[in-house]
C-alpha cells in the first residue's frame, strides 16, 4: 500500500530576552521555501527533509512537501508571521487526503501570544485532522519539550548530536516509525520526564562529556521491540517559559512504566551531574592575553564568544572581545561576524582600499556585551554576503549574511555583516577572502556548533563569556516565567525535591 504523507519544516529557536521580535521578513532572510523549491535546495543534503524523502522513497510514499522555513534565533514570533507559516500546512491538509504527517520542528519556538509555538502548531493541525492521524515530528535537542507537544505528536525524534550532524538520519528515523504506524504495525505514543533545571549543564554537547554515555544508553534501549525512539533534550535556557529545561522522551508502546523508569534514570544522571561543567569560560581579557602570546604549531587559536552566539539569539554585535583583542595588539587574526547594518552601509559607500573610521557594533543593547567601538581601518572587500557551506553541518546549503564587508583594523580582519548568523562553517570566512587556516587567531561567535568545522583546523580552542545576551551567567538575565525554584538560579540545594 502506498501512503500519502505531508511533510514540512518550520524552525525557530526563540530567545525570550531578545529585543528583536520575529516577523515574516526574518524567515524570508534565512529561508522560506515552498514545495519543489525546498526539495531542490534541501532534499539531498544533511537536513530533516532529506531524511523524510529517504523514508518516502524506501516505502513508495506519495510525498507532498509544503514548505521549509526558518528564521535566525531571535525574539518571539509575531502572530501574523506564525499564521503565515501555519496557513499552507493547514490548507494542504484540508485540500488533500493524507495518511500521516511528518514535521521538522525545533522545539523552542515562542510566540508573542503563546509560549509553546510547536504545541500551538500541533493544536491547529489536530483541530483539522482529528485524533487518529499519526503525526511524527523531529526536534533539535535544544527543545523545551512541552506536555502538549507529547500529547499531540505520536512520534518525537530529536537529533542525537551537538554539534548537530545527524539531521538527515533523524528525519529518516522519524519517517520509518511513521511508516510502521501508518501500516498498523505499531501504535506509538511519547512520554516525557524532566528536571527543574534551565538546561543540561553543558547544553547537551556530545563531542565529549556525559552525553556520550547517555546517548549510547538511549540507543541500546531503542533496540527493544516496543521502543522506537529515545530523545534526550538539553533544553534552551534563553527561553523564559514555564516548561523549560532538559527532558527525556521515549516514543514507544507496551510497558510504559518500564519506559518511564528508564527515562527517569537518564534524567537523574542529568540532575546528579549538574555541576560537571565542561567549558572553562574565560573573560575576554583572559582570552586576549592568550591570543597575544599564542604561537601556532598545529593550527590557529580559535576563540569562541559563547555569550554573543547568534545561533541562540545573541545580537552578534557585542564588542567586548574585539575590544580586548585590539587592546592586546593581537595580529594575524580574523574576527566574525560583527553584526552592524549601519556600518555595512557606510563601508559599501566607501572605496576598497580606503581607510575609514566607524563606530562599530554595540548598538542593540550596550548592557549586554559592550557599546559601540570607535575604530579606524582599511576596507578590504565588500560583498552581498552570500555563501555556500562545505562543512559537516551545512554542506551544500546556501546562506547569507546580507550585505557585508571586511575591515582590517590593526592586525585583525573583521567580517562586518547585516544578518546575524553564527559561525559554523569555514566558508563563512573563506567566501569573503579570509582563510582561517592562514591566521594565528580566529575569533568567532558560536557556542558549540563551530567545533564541527573549526576544531579540525585548530591548534587550540578556548571559550569566553563576553557578557552578551547568551551569557552562561543566568543570574544576569531577567527571568520572570520559569518555575521556581530552578537550577542554577536558586540555592541552597535543599530547596529541591531531587536527591
Amino acid at each position: 500500500m502506498s501512503f500519502n504523507v505531508l511533510t514540512a519544516e518550520i524552525s525557530h529557536e526563540t530567545n525570550s530576552f531578545s529585543l528583536h521580535k520575529t516577523g515574516k521578513q526574518a524567515f524570508m532572510a534565512r529561508y522560506a521555501l515552498m514545495g519543489l523549491e525546498a526539495i531542490n535546495e534541501r532534499g539531498d543534503e544533511n537536513t530533516e527533509l532529506a531524511g523524510f524523502l529517504d523514508a518516502g522513497r524506501s516505502h513508495g510514499w506519495h510525498v507532498k512537501h509544503v514548505l521549509s522555513a526558518a528564521a535566525g534565533p531571535s525574539g518571539k514570533i509575531r502572530r501574523k508571521a506564525f499564521d503565515w507559516l501555519c496557513e499552507p500546512i493547514l490548507s494542504a491538509i484540508k485540500q488533500h487526503h493524507f495518511d500521516g504527517l511528518l514535521l521538522g520542528l525545533h522545539g523552542a519556538m515562542g510566540l508573542d501570544f503563546c509560549e509553546d509555538g510547536e504545541g500551538e502548531l500541533l493544536r491547529r493541525v489536530r483541530s483539522v485532522v482529528g485524533k487518529e492521524m499519526p503525526i511524527a515530528i523531529t526536534l533539535d535537542p535544544h527543545a523545551n519539550v512541552s506536555k502538549q507537544m507529547c500529547a499531540l505528536a505520536d512520534i518525537i525524534v530529536s537529533f542525537k548530536t551537538y554539534p548537530h550532524v545527524d539531521m538527515r538520519d533523524t528525519g529518516r528515523h522519524a519517517g520509518e516509525i511513521l511508516h510502521r504506524t501508518m501500516a498498523g504495525e505499531i501504535k506509538p505514543r511519547t512520554i516525557r520526564v524532566s528536571r527543574p533545571m534551565l538546561e543540561e549543564v553543558n547544553g547537551g554537547r556530545t563531542d565529549i562529556g556525559p552525553m556520550i554515555e547517555r546517548i549510547a544508553t538511549a540507543r541500546t534501549y531503542e533496540e527493544q521491540t516496543d521502543v522506537f525512539a529515545v530523545s534526550i533534550n538539553a533544553g534552551f535556557a534563553s527561553a523564559d517559559v514555564v516548561e523549560i529545561g532538559p527532558t527525556v522522551l521515549v516514543t514507544g508502546q507496551g510497558d510504559f512504566r518500564a519506559h518511564s523508569a528508564f527515562a527517569e534514570t537518564i534524567a537523574d544522571d542529568i540532575w546528579n551531574r549538574r555541576f560537571e561543567v565542561l567549558n572553562d569560560y574565560l573573560t575576554v581579557d583572559e582570552a586576549a592575553a592568550i591570543a597575544a602570546t599564542y604561537m601556532p604549531e598545529k593550527g590557529p587559536l580559535v576563540i569562541a564568544d559563547y555569550a554573543d552566539n547568534p545561533g541562540a539569539g545573541g545580537y552578534g554585535d557585542s564588542t567586548a572581545l574585539l575590544s580586548a583583542l585590539l587592546e592586546a595588539e593581537v595580529t594575524n587574526a580574523c574576527f566574525g561576524p560583527m553584526v552592524d547594518s549601519e556600518v555595512v552601509q557606510e563601508l559599501h559607500s566607501a572605496v576598497v582600499g580606503e581607510r575609514i573610521q566607524v563606530a562599530l557594533g554595540g548598538k542593540t543593547d550596550p548592557l549586554y556585551g559592550g557599546g559601540p567601538l570607535t575604530i579606524e581601518g582599511e576596507l578590504l572587500s565588500i560583498s552581498d554576503g552570500r555563501f555556500t557551506g562545505d562543512g559537516p553541518m551545512i554542506h551544500g546549503l546556501h546562506g547569507s549574511f546580507g550585505p557585508s564587508a571586511v575591515l582590517r583594523v590593526g592586525g585583525i580582519e573583521i567580517l562586518v555583516v547585516t544578518i546575524a548568523r553564527q559561525m559554523l562553517d569555514l566558508q563563512q570566512f573563506r567566501t569573503f577572502g579570509v582563510d582561517p587556516q592562514d591566521r594565528h587567531v580566529v575569533a568567532l561567535k558560536s557556542m558549540q556548533h563551530f567545533r564541527a568545522a573549526f576544531e579540525p583546523i585548530a591548534g587550540h580552542v578556548i571559550v569566553c563569556d563576553s557578557g552578551a545576551l547568551c551569557t552562561p551567567r543566568y543570574n544576569q538575565l531577567p527571568y520572570r516565567n520559569v518555575p521556581r525554584p530552578i537550577f542554577p538560579l536558586d540555592q541552597p540545594e535543599d530547596l529541591f525535591a531531587y536527591p
